[in-house]
């Protein structure tokens, strides 16, 4: 796989519904691969392919995003397939449960979201539910997950690049 590791964030980024407002990290024996600063020296993730840290199948590496939240992935090259002449990729072909919404406080803050939602009278639930843009705190079901909707958000991602955006 071609992936740039730059190119695979902005896709794991839209395949969750977040905003790429945070720093982020690939993580692999060969080194920490991001966007090089001096608070985090990283090796540079443009200059590095998906199938630099995964070949074959079964490789696997990590990819964590928001330092504060750390919301750690595990990125596991499952099966080569060959491309379908008319198909989009890359591509979310399955997934389970919703993302977590952008900066809720890692996995405590979330499951305290999901608490607050789940019951009306808690004292941060109307709080909560305006911040997520819900008419009741019963309409984010974390249970969902629509892989349709995760491949029109990487098809954005995907035209935005070729436009050089």
């Amino acid at each position: 796989m071609t992936l740039r590791l730059d190119r695979l964030d902005r896709v794991i980024q839209a395949a969750m519904g977040w905003t790429n407002s945070h720093l982020h990290m690939f993580i692999h024996p060969t080194g920490h691969y991001g966007t090089p600063c001096l608070d985090f020296p990283l090796r540079d993730e443009s200059k590095a392919a998906f199938r630099d840290l995964a070949a074959r199948e079964g490789d696997t590496f990590g990819y964590e995003y928001d330092f504060g939240d750390s919301w750690t992935h595990e990125v596991l090259l499952e099966e080569l397939v060959s491309a379908e002449p008319t198909g989009r990729y890359p591509a979310c072909t399955d997934g389970a449960r919703a993302c977590p919404p952008e900066d809720c406080g890692g996995t405590t803050g979330y499951q305290e979201l999901l608490d607050a939602l789940a019951d009306p009278h808690h004292t941060d639930h109307d709080d909560l539910r305006r911040w997520l843009g819900l008419e009741q705190g019963a309409d984010f079901d974390p249970a969902r997950f629509d892989p349709a909707d995760a491949n029109r958000r990487i098809a954005t991602v995907m035209i935005a690049g070729r436009l050089g955006r």
